[in-house]
């Protein structure tokens, strides 16, 4: 989408039109409403430009709910925005923090500044994209309290404001850029900038550890068992005491795990009758040996995120197996044990072992009608294989 094209979708044409489409799901679909549109004489770049913000609506769902229905995208934008049930809870922070203004400086499509809006909190949206400024001005209409600038984030006037959330760009087009000095603004910038107002960093969850100042409260969050981000927390939006936290929202809820630094690992022991898999967020954030701890647990190895335990364990924190059968990581021996049970469906889950599943999964030359999952891992440091079911 370019700027022409977000004039035809703004015209009260292109507004109604949108609203009309609803949801495009399959091709047919797509076919069906170009034909209409285009023989009741609509342009047919207005047409081309409804169609791509019903597609993104459709995939906008999975992070918006019925809020994407009447909101606007980019596909990038989409794509790098904070999911809004995560939003929401970065919202409550700065709520929670007694902060009344918030510039939310590389706003994207808005989705975070959204959040805070519809907290009442006053909110300065900086967006350096002329095309995405438009979309998040689009996006952030009914909340009185926000406004949009066009603008770099390195540039914004601050006066007034009382804490700063910031997303730094962290691609060139399609590239990714790895170095933290080549982020718009630079990793440095945002240190800097944290030093004089609260700030809320949101980075990728893989960044390097090293990189992560000591006087932070560093926030690893994961949706549905996937870690989507990092936030760095400082100042009055860092919570006393605490410096790694794992936030794990799901069906279920939402549960955290917190500490005031990486945890020392859990005592390590042999298989027991139950398995445990952390979360993603619990990983990055090391503190597996505190949930291993919490169940009673042990750990399979000490340089493995596998947690086992002789007690049925209940946890938001992980993924809870019942262990079938122990076997040397064979392929021989795996190839008989599960062509004995018929097992023609595998799921492969490996950690700390050198293994590409998919490779592995055609060796054992799987047949039969039964489903399974297969654990590969080592443990006190030998290379083994745990067939297992999920509780």
């Amino acid at each position: 989408m370019d700027v022409d094209d977000l004039r035809r979708l703004l015209s009260a044409e292109g507004l109604r039109l949108l609203d009309e489409v609803g949801e495009l799901e399959r091709s047919a679909d797509v076919v069906r409403t170009v034909s209409r549109l285009r023989a009741a004489g609509h342009d047919g770049g207005l047409v081309a430009a409804v169609l791509e913000q019903a597609r993104l609506r459709s995939r906008a769902r999975a992070k918006f709910g019925d809020f994407a229905d009447r909101m606007l995208f980019t596909p990038a934008g989409l794509e790098q925005s904070t999911r809004l049930r995560v939003a929401a809870l970065h919202a409550g922070r700065f709520a929670e923090a007694g902060i009344d203004v918030v510039a939310d400086l590389g706003c994207g499509i808005g989705a975070d500044a959204m959040a805070l809006a519809a907290l009442d909190l006053g909110v300065v949206a900086v967006e350096r994209d002329e095309l995405t400024a438009a979309v998040a001005a689009f996006n952030l209409a009914p909340f009185p309290s926000a406004r949009v600038e066009l603008g770099n984030a390195e540039d914004a006037d601050l006066a007034g404001i009382g804490a700063v959330w910031l997303d730094p760009a962290r691609r060139d087009g399609a590239t990714r850029l790895k170095n933290p000095d080549d982020w718009s603004p630079s990793l440095e910038w945002a240190f800097d900038l944290a030093r004089r107002l609260p700030v809320g960093i949101k980075l990728g969850p893989g960044i390097d550890r090293d990189l992560i100042p000591d006087d932070f409260e560093a926030q690893w969050v994961s949706v549905d068992r996937e870690v989507v981000e990092l936030v760095l927390w400082s100042g009055a939006l860092a919570r006393p005491g605490i410096r790694r936290a794992a936030l794990v929202l799901s069906a279920g809820g939402i549960a955290e795990l917190s500490a005031a630094g990486d945890s020392p690992d859990a005592e390590t022991g042999d298989l027991a009758e139950y398995l445990v898999e952390p979360d993603g967020a619990v990983i990055r954030a090391r503190l597996i040996g505190d949930l291993a701890r919490s169940l009673d647990g042990r750990m399979l190895d000490p340089t493995i995120a596998w947690i086992t335990s002789d007690e049925l364990p209940a946890t938001p924190f992980g993924q809870v197996f019942r262990v079938v059968e122990r076997f040397p990581l064979d392929v021989k021996t795996l190839k008989r044990e599960l062509g004995v049970r018929g097992i023609g469906t595998l799921e492969i889950k490996k950690r700390g072992v050198d293994i590409d599943p998919a490779q592995f999964r055609t060796k054992l030359a799987l047949s039969g009608e039964a489903g399974a999952t297969l654990v590969l891992t080592r443990i006190a440091g030998t290379r083994t294989a745990i067939l297992v079911e999920r509780i």
